[in-house]
């Protein structure tokens, strides 16, 4: 079973974003994030549910988006550099086609400098909720249009927009693209859910 994120305080390190993309570079193996405030986070890998769950939401939002061509999927591997502040890898993220096409070549290459459109969370059966939820508002505070935080513990989703206070509904539910996803509807659990 994964273990914990290891959360290193870098108070007395003022780490910038080159070097922070150095020690990414030299570390390829090790999933790192850095918080709003700065803090360096290291991920553990997940278990295989988790996994086999994270897989799933990212073929069902990728399908939807080559139907659509509305923008680009991402995975967890995928670091974004949010504007207001952190360094944050979602395990699902999906970009608007224009504001991905705006980016030069070099921004595609390297960590991307912007929020996406929309995340998806799911939380491991060792991750503690409330880094997650403080994780789902640094994605707000830096332009997330919609999220979701995925818990299957509490057989719960709790729902970011952008635009009013965050709500939390039961399993089995029906999630709504809304208007950043036109037409992307996920009924959670997926009827392959171990849980």
């Amino acid at each position: 079973m994964a273990g914990l994120p290891l959360v290193l305080s870098l108070d007395r390190v003022n780490l910038t974003d080159d070097q922070f993309y150095h020690l990414c570079e030299a570390n390829p193996t090790i999933p790192l994030e850095r918080t709003a405030s700065g803090a360096l986070v290291i991920m553990s890998p997940v278990g295989g549910e988790s996994g086999a769950r994270e897989a799933g939401l990212i073929s069902l939002l990728w399908l939807w988006n080559r139907q659509t061509g509305l923008g680009e999927v991402f995975s967890s591997s995928t670091l974004f550099r949010l504007p207001q502040g952190g360094d944050r890898s979602p395990d699902v993220a999906w970009v608007e086609r224009s504001r991905w096409q705006g980016l030069t070549p070099e921004e595609r290459a390297g960590f991307v400098p912007l929020c996406p459109d929309f995340v998806i969370e799911l939380r491991s059966k060792t991750d503690p909720l409330r880094p997650l939820q403080e994780k789902m508002q640094e994605y707000l505070a830096s332009g997330l249009r919609l999220g979701w935080l995925i818990n299957p513990q509490d057989q719960q989703v709790e729902i970011y927009r952008g635009d009013r206070a965050w709500e939390t509904v039961n399993y089995p539910a029906l999630l709504s693209g809304e208007e950043v996803l036109p037409g992307f509807e996920l009924h959670w659990p997926l009827p392959t859910d171990p849980s």
